[in-house]
């Protein structure tokens, strides 16, 4: 028996709009709208937009010991997390292996918020709920996914857009924070966060606030977008996705994110994560960009005189560089910027070559 997908507090909103919905991690999402992925791409690169991240997973963790268990399960130090402060993180194994990325912040004295993948939700909260019953009894977890909507709003313009519909918002609210604002009068988290290499707001409202706050910002000119521009931005801005570029087989050292590991702290996995540093690194996850015509897709081979070196984790077309990149775990030492290989693009051998990562950082003002 099939199961039935999900469907976020936006469900009818994208129907209205003409989104193409596809199935994503057990909800129906839009993949695009009708102007197409890159010109949504764009228009969040040179304006705004808007996307439906409602499916990402949303957890509450209160008492006093929630920080305690956040520290265990994750790379953050987060004892050192200041109230509205918010942290990129790594759930990671035993083993070091990446169960899941997530984002969290400290909502209270004795209450965070973790936001991780949609695909990952369930993982997740099982293993929080395993290190509740055996270390950390004291702490609540309450999933309020469906209960809570969350849209994110990103782009140049949606800083001065912002400021119109909550006045002195964009000015307290620094990068990776988040606070309790009204919208044109919805109630919502906001959060200065988001996953497409621009600046913006992960907006939280209530589930029944959702469409009323969606079609706010839309009237301000934001272009909606799906889940295909997404992927197409989060890739020039070099951040991973789990499930392709981190996995449970791969660590936060090899993936280039050992800035975000506390390796001064105990945690489930720190001492697996001191071997690794010990025994040093065999391959990394590395930028690169095509010589040639050629779209490189996620599992084409790369090759170093016609030996598999390893394969693409993510690759695409980007709009806004007009060229052809991809990420993907070579040698260390082909890791280096300009260190030439080749991808196999449907049999065909292509020239490609190593660049640092990101592809694309935003201006700074």
């Amino acid at each position: 028996m099939t199961q039935s997908l999900l469907h976020t507090p936006l469900h009818q909103t994208h129907l209205t709009l003409g989104g193409r919905m596809v199935p994503f991690a057990g909800w129906e999402m839009p993949i695009q709208y009708k102007e197409g992925i890159l010109a949504e791409a764009r228009a969040v690169r040179s304006g705004s937009g808007l996307f439906d991240v409602s499916h990402m997973g949303r957890i509450w963790l209160s008492g006093p010991q929630a920080a305690a268990l956040l520290g265990w399960v994750t790379t953050a130090d987060v004892a050192k997390l200041s109230l509205g402060q918010g942290r990129y993180t790594l759930l990671c194994a035993e083993t070091g292996g990446i169960l899941d990325d997530a984002i969290l912040y400290r909502l209270g004295e004795q209450e965070h918020l973790l936001v991780c993948n949609a695909s990952n939700r369930p993982a997740v909260w099982e293993w929080l709920q395993r290190w509740r019953q055996e270390r950390f009894p004291s702490v609540s977890l309450t999933d309020r996914t469906t209960e809570v909507g969350m849209i994110a709003f990103q782009g140049p313009a949606s800083i001065p857009i912002m400021e119109r519909l909550s006045q002195g918002l964009p000015k307290r609210l620094r990068p990776f924070r988040i606070t309790q604002a009204t919208i044109a009068g919805i109630p919502a988290l906001v959060a200065r966060t988001g996953y497409t290499g621009e600046d913006g707001f992960e907006v939280m409202p209530s589930a029944s606030d959702a469409q009323a706050l969606w079609r706010l910002l839309q009237e301000t000119g934001a272009a909606p977008c799906g889940l295909g521009s997404r992927d197409v931005l989060r890739l020039e801005a070099g951040l991973p996705l789990h499930g392709n570029d981190i996995t449970l087989s791969t660590n936060p050292y090899e993936a280039g994110l050992d800035r975000f590991v506390a390796s001064d702290k105990d945690s489930v996995c720190s001492v697996a994560l001191r071997g690794i540093v010990q025994r040093g690194l065999l391959k990394k996850l590395t930028g690169f960009k095509m010589l040639e015509r050629g779209v490189p897709r996620h599992g084409y081979p790369i090759l170093k005189d016609d030996n598999p070196i390893g394969e693409v984790t993510s690759g695409g077309y980007s709009p806004t560089l007009d060229a052809y990149i991809g990420m993907g775990y070579v040698s260390v030492e082909l890791s280096a910027p300009g260190s030439p290989f080749q991808v196999d693009v449907r049999g065909k051998r292509q020239e490609a070559e190593a660049v640092p990562l990101p592809f694309y950082s935003r201006r700074r003002a």
